[in-house]
């Protein structure tokens, strides 16, 4: 980066140092008490005796917003409120322990403060056992659920800055943000390897290397629960998804996984491990299969895996109606009370039900049967109450007002956003140095994600998929709009295309005669889950269409990819001068792609995955030898599109003098590795 961002930075540590807590709170547990102390906690053990079967059973079920307000599932009243014979039937009546969820969309601070409040009301007030309620929601790259939330690049453009003080830096304005809405936990980060471009949830990992994700899944933790969860601007987070869940053989989201003990442990284990050394304070269930079991109903995973051998303390609950899933998808179960059976026997603490109380009158009636003893009851419940206790929401089940929390949304944490996705945008290719442009450059910025926000925020921004215009925030600015500023109104857009179909360019070719630069921003929908499922990673035929016109032109095509996966271009790279790889940049993408094609920023972002030439060629960096075989005997068919760690810059650097401490490095040793590196340009 270049020296007037690297200031910003220093300015935004400042910033961020200056939000200490106004008035803390002290938890009677610390974070680093021992497992086995902490589950015997004298305060909890009090709480767990004095309740009933019904209230026990009532923490471990987590409910959707939906039913406890006015209106449908799915389908609520505007604007959204709470209904007040639902919601004391909920807490007061089944006694219901967590909510989640949103109902639809993103609300203001003043509405989540309010309905929060009313739910803690009714918990700590008008019922017996006087437990405060734990909201949880998905904060994915920011508060992206609060209208003034702040929008960071997804978390695969995060692992492409490389940078984990910088991502723990996001996750501590995330943690803020979501706590200032009242909501203490957070469900993320996703520590699931993003080694299969294909399933849609490849863009909330941190990429293919498990060094790199580790490193990544720490940094996260640490922002989010820093040295004391119940600290008012903290939050706890949850590691996602236990485990395996990210390589569906078919690449389609919660689809059956086959991956051999060995892989799992090498690859798909180190994360999840990592995160329960930091203290990660919960974890959500892998939804599908591993080795042809369902996971939900794996105790080999879920008790003797993460709770005798990694000692993992904290909560366990499951993703959107997993354990019904038993019975209607695995088909592991004979119907519904089975399910609920196996979930909780093999090691299941809360179940997301969501969407009515199935899941407790089951497991109510499955304790008073004798199928479920009390004992493993009395197991899940502690643990939930001592994640609330951790978070401090028997002292303060309700966080403080706006007053509290000045910096929502400030400029100091859009300009965070901000250096993250100048940090993270990764130059792939640079043809005789076309960028950055001069200035006073003539341009044309055409093509489907030039002139979109929704593109550049992703899905989990202001609603699930993320694809609502309506909740746009228009200060932000699109490429267009940035390019635009830069280049002092030089620029001529035209969409050119949609993601489906190629529009009329003539305007395009006429302008085309005056223009230095053809700026072509491609991409995809934001997508996420089930619906982000796709059977092609080849980018779309519009968007192929369109390169090849622009590149008939005879003018430099600057292609811009804004996608939260790698989508084959391998039609159209080479009649790209310039590409540059910018992921899903969050709310400040614009201003960021903009600076780096302009030179105001010096590109360092590098790729955190393998990027694929060819649709059934999907192979990581850390291949074995034998995948390198070609067909003609050679040891060359190792070809992407671009390597894992890919990235250029505008200096010319030189690495020199490469000196190794020992030549060979032992098993659970070090190695030093010292080498001069010299910026042989004048350009910062």
């Amino acid at each position: 980066m270049n020296i007037r961002t690297t200031l910003l930075l220093a300015a935004i540590c400042v910033g961020l140092a200056a939000c200490k807590t106004k008035s803390p709170i002290t938890s009677s547990t610390a974070q680093t008490t021992s497992s086995a102390e902490s589950m015997n906690d004298a305060d909890i053990e009090k709480i767990l005796s004095g309740m009933s079967l019904e209230e026990k059973v009532g923490q471990m079920t987590q409910l959707n917003i939906d039913v406890i307000s006015v209106g449908e599932l799915y389908n609520l009243e505007k604007p959204h409120r709470l209904d007040k014979a639902k919601l004391e039937k909920a807490i007061v009546e089944k006694h219901v322990g967590s909510i989640l969820n949103v109902g639809g969309h993103a609300y203001s601070l003043a509405h989540w403060q309010d309905f929060v409040g009313q739910i803690q009301d009714v918990a700590t007030k008008k019922t017996r056992s006087k437990v405060p309620v734990i909201y949880g929601i998905d904060a994915i790259h920011g508060a992206n659920y609060l209208t003034e939330g702040t929008l960071f690049p997804q978390p695969l453009a995060q692992a492409a800055t490389f940078n984990p003080a910088l991502v723990e830096m996001g996750a501590k304005v995330t943690a803020y943000e979501t706590r200032a809405t009242g909501v203490p936990w957070n469900f993320s980060p996703v520590l699931d390897m993003g080694r299969q471009p294909l399933w849609s949830r490849f863009f909330e990992t941190y990429g293919e290397d498990v060094h790199l994700a580790t490193e990544m899944g720490r940094a996260v933790i640490k922002g989010y629960q820093g040295e004391d969860a119940s600290d008012p601007y903290r939050v706890a987070s949850t590691m996602k998804h236990f485990y395996g869940y990210s390589a569906p053989l078919s690449g389609k989201d919660r689809t059956p996984v086959y991956i051999h003990e060995r892989q799992l442990r090498e690859y798909y284990l180190p994360t999840f491990e990592a995160a329960i050394e930091e203290g990660a304070l919960s974890v959500m269930i892998n939804s599908g299969e591993l080795n042809g079991i369902a996971v939900h109903a794996d105790k080999a995973i879920l008790t003797d895996l993460l709770r005798t051998e990694l000692g993992f303390d904290g909560v366990a609950v499951t993703d959107w109606e997993d354990i019904m899933k038993l019975e209607v998808h695995h088909r592991v179960a004979k119907d519904r009370k089975e399910a609920v059976k196996m979930a909780v026997l093999a090691g299941i603490d809360m179940s997301m039900t969501p969407n009515d109380y199935t899941f407790t009158d089951l497991l109510i009636e499955l304790v008073k049967e004798g199928e479920v003893p009390i004992s493993r009851i009395n197991q899940s419940v502690r643990r939930v109450l001592l994640m609330k206790k951790r978070l401090g929401l028997f002292e303060n089940p309700m966080t403080p007002r706006n007053t509290d929390y000045p910096d929502v949304g400030s400029d100091v944490h859009a300009d965070l956003s901000y250096v993250t996705a100048c940090e993270s945008i990764t130059l792939l290719k640079n043809e005789n140095n076309i960028l950055p442009l001069k200035a006073g450059s003539e341009l044309i910025v055409t093509g489907p994600a030039a002139d979109s926000r929704i593109m550049l925020n992703g899905a989990w921004s202001r609603t699930w998929q993320g694809v609502d215009p309506q909740y746009d925030d228009l200060d932000d600015l699109t490429i267009t709009q940035a390019l635009k500023k830069n280049f002092a109104k030089k620029v001529f857009y035209s969409e050119g295309c949609s993601l489906d179909e190629m529009k009329d360019v003539s305007q395009l070719k006429i302008r085309a005669n005056r223009a230095d630069a053809i700026v072509v921003c491609l991409g995809e929908l934001p997508s996420s889950e089930t619906p982000g499922n796709i059977v092609d990673l080849t980018i779309s035929k519009a968007q192929i269409e369109l390169v090849k016109a622009m590149h008939a032109t005879g003018k430099p095509v600057i292609a811009v990819l804004v996608e939260n996966r790698p989508q084959i271009i391998s039609e159209i790279e080479g009649l790209c001068d310039a590409v540059l790889m910018a992921y899903q940049p969050g709310q400040e993408g614009g201003r960021a792609v903009a600076d780096i094609i302009s030179g105001v920023v010096n590109p360092s972002g590098k790729l955190p995955f393998t990027y694929p030439r060819y649709v059934n060629d999907l192979v990581t960096y850390d291949r074995k030898r034998a995948e390198d075989l070609h067909k003609d005997f050679s040891w060359n068919a190792f070809n992407p599109q671009w390597a894992f760690g890919a990235g250029l810059s505008y200096s010319e650097v030189k690495y020199s003098d490469l000196k190794l401490s020992a030549d060979t490095l032992k098993k659970g040793g070090s190695l030093d590795v010292k080498f001069v590196i010299q910026n042989m340009s004048q350009r910062e």
